[in-house]
């Protein structure tokens, strides 16, 4: 049984304790450290934009308050920089919250009064832009607006997701070629890692043509996305952590809580690429100039922000490691698996990567990339 992306993938929605809303830390780090990168594209596309309305579109925004934070900060800094210039003419903002079907639009839009009432308060004296916020339900991976009809694309933290798994790891044939892996770990063969490499090939390339003929002349997108340090495909945080999920699995599989091939049978669509990769693909492509890339790097645990090399609490960080890996994955699992696993599973997960952070102190890297689309 193949993982169905559009109708099984979404985060956890509400405002439970497993919720992505409450366990978004991470990505709201991730928003944080690509803020000056956002900031120059919007001052460079203010200084071109010709239109009385800038369409601004956020892809896979989820349903927490990140979404929100990353609306209110294109306000803040386009009034700012409106105000500094002293300027009149007001431009008005439209943004476009995009994400699978499945997503807990309803929770979004539940919390934008809140964020209406903030957002107006924190510019008294400024001359505010009119805004507009709608929903944008779609895969990415497919043609979402008009021709040229979009200023600026953000996406956080999201298109490490792939479109699909690899078709050649769907098991039809009742042959599985990463047996006992739910991703790419040291005993995945070297013909299945290219399957996960030649997917993403495929999806980014497809993604960054449909963005540029969606984008206007010069427009931009500040892309964030989960990858790693090394060329090599056998390294990466997104492995190690993945790679203990896996474990986990296993460990169900022997105490008969999940059958061997409900295990074989699955793998997560997803691929943490390199600098490298990321480079050539948008050279390959030839669409956009790349205006900005930079590599960082962020504890697992959202709550620790220390920087040495010491965990300090390993017990409670796996616990909040888990919560948050729980929140983007549990769909998945439980529609492959059943609900009846998820506790077990996510109890032995927070153990493992307790365990894990005792010996390293592991961090994810996160990929920023700045792209201008070429005339």
């Amino acid at each position: 049984m193949n993982v169905n992306v559009e109708h099984d993938f979404h985060m956890v929605g509400g405002e439970g304790e497993i919720s992505y809303a409450k366990n978004s830390r991470v990505q709201a780090k991730a928003m944080i450290e690509a803020k000056f990168v956002l900031d120059k594209a919007i001052r460079e596309l203010y200084a071109t934009l010709l239109a009385n309305t800038m369409v601004v579109a956020d892809l896979g925004c989820s349903s927490g308050q990140n979404t929100l934070h990353f609306v209110s900060e294109v306000i803040n800094i386009f009034t700012k920089h409106q105000n500094n210039l002293g300027q009149s003419d007001t431009v008005d903002l439209q943004f476009f919250l995009n994400d699978l079907p499945g997503n807990d639009f309803n929770h979004l839009f539940r919390i934008l009064n809140t964020f209406t009432f903030k957002g107006a308060s924190n510019h008294k004296g400024d001359i505010l832009p009119a805004y507009h916020i709608y929903g944008a339900p779609g895969s990415y991976y497919t043609r979402l607006f008009p021709p040229q009809a979009v200023h600026l694309f953000h996406s956080s933290l999201s298109l490490h997701w792939r479109s699909q798994v690899p078709e050649q790891l769907n098991g039809k044939q009742k042959s599985y070629l990463n047996e006992e892996n739910i991703y790419i770990t040291k005993t995945t063969p070297l013909h299945v890692v290219k399957l996960f490499q030649e997917q993403f090939i495929k999806d980014f390339s497809l993604f960054l043509k449909l963005r540029h003929e969606e984008l206007v002349d010069g427009g931009r997108m500040v892309l964030t996305i989960y990858g790693r340090k090394s060329e090599d495909p056998y390294s990466g945080d997104v492995n190690d952590i993945f790679g203990l999920l896996g474990k986990s699995l296993q460990s169900l599989v022997a105490e008969g809580l999940v059958e061997k091939e409900k295990l074989d049978s699955f793998n997560l669509p997803l691929y943490g690429p390199s600098v490298g990769e990321l480079e050539e693909i948008v050279n390959r492509v030839n669409l956009f100039d790349m205006d900005h890339m930079h590599l960082f790097e962020c504890n697992w645990d959202p709550y620790d922000d220390s920087q040495g090399d010491i965990v300090h609490d390993s017990a409670l960080s796996g616990i909040n490691v888990a919560n948050c890996v729980r929140a983007v994955t549990e769909p998945l699992i439980a529609s492959h698996f059943g609900e009846g696993i998820l506790s077990a599973l996510f109890t032995d997960y927070a153990h493992r990567v307790a365990s894990h952070l005792e010996m390293e102190k592991t961090k994810f890297a996160w990929i920023v990339i700045s792209l201008k689309k070429r005339c």
